[in-house]
């Protein structure tokens, strides 16, 4: 089969094509027939490598990279089951989220992280999914305790994980405030945000509205200007923050925690990586989507053989929604 295998550090070109051998399921596993993956900033920080305290932290392997194929997000059908496997049968169409092995023809899965493909939704919308909805659904529901009617603002409303956070949090029965600059603002009005600060024209921690909850995407503002902008009680949801080689988003992160025990505010960061309850996850969004409730956002859609220029696109951070890559 063709892959596009991480060797070692660097730029998009370091995602060499190749073959590979297809892989073989395990008792407990499936063999899924890849039709569409997406490009996550997990996936270039792991083949940039950065940053790099996160190499010192365990996160990234010191010297080369602990994952071979990039793409957490998959699409596709099954091509074969292990002897175990009793949910699923060629032929089936089914999403997940994983830690590696999207950008190739064939991955395995284990069957208890697979979830059957919303039915309405083609492979490249279903791709774009995974990582993205799970993150806004963790750090809304779980670590941000979102409760109807509150007031919640969606700093970088825009990206992957913004555009399904605004969406989810309007389904969760809260009035929204989405945050983006200037071009993206019709977007964002267009799905559910009631309200919509330009960042080129306003600082949302100076406007004087206050928030219950505040899913900090971007990590744009500073930790202090971020708490202005909650409730006394209300919650700050830390999911990233632009890019650095050596230190950033980590720095951000770490700040807001290390401080969060002297001030009245709630501050909790969201991690995916962590989360072991992906197709459960998957299934609570297939729900929403299939209610007609969440819909992905998809900026460019690529062909497989053109993954370097996806990834790259979606390393500049100006992407509406996903990028999508399709088989």
């Amino acid at each position: 089969m063709k892959a596009f295998v991480l060797r070692s550090y660097g730029s998009p070109d370091v995602l060499d094509l190749t073959d590979v051998d297809t892989p073989v399921p395990g008792d407990d596993e499936v063999l899924v027939r890849v039709r569409a993956t997406s490009v996550n900033p997990y996936d270039w920080h792991m083949m940039r490598g950065e940053p790099y305290v996160a190499r010192l932290m365990g996160g990234l392997g010191l010297r080369a990279p602990k994952l071979s194929v990039l793409g957490t997000d998959v699409a596709g059908q099954v091509e074969a089951v292990g002897r175990n496997v009793t949910g699923f049968r060629p032929g089936d169409e089914v999403f997940a989220l994983l830690k590696e092995g999207g950008f190739a023809e064939y991955v395995c899965v284990a069957e208890d992280e697979l979830a059957p493909k919303p039915k309405n939704l083609s492979y490249g919308q279903a791709a774009a999914v995974p990582m993205a909805a799970v993150t806004a659904l963790l750090g809304l529901r779980d670590d941000g305790r979102i409760r109807p009617g509150q007031r919640v603002l969606v700093n970088g409303a825009s990206g992957g994980v913004g555009t399904f956070a605004v969406q989810l949090a309007r389904a969760f029965g809260a009035e929204v405030t989405g945050v983006c600059r200037t071009g993206n603002v019709e977007l964002v009005r267009s799905i559910g945000a009631h309200e919509v600060v330009d960042y080129v024209k306003e600082d949302f921690a100076r406007e004087g509205r206050r928030y219950d909850l505040l899913l900090d995407v971007a990590g744009s503002r500073p930790v202090s200007a971020c708490r202005r902008a909650l409730l006394p009680k209300g919650t700050h949801v830390l999911v990233g923050g632009p890019g650095g080689r050596w230190l950033r988003p980590v720095d951000h992160i770490f700040s807001a925690l290390a401080t969060s025990p002297f001030v009245s505010q709630r501050t909790v960061r969201t991690d995916t990586t962590r989360c072991a309850e992906n197709r459960r996850n998957l299934m609570a969004l297939t729900e929403l989507i299939e209610a007609g409730k969440v819909t992905p956002v998809i900026d460019r859609q690529y062909p497989f053989e053109e993954t370097r220029a996806a990834v790259a696109y979606q390393e500049e951070g100006h992407a509406q929604g996903k990028v999508v890559i399709t088989l």
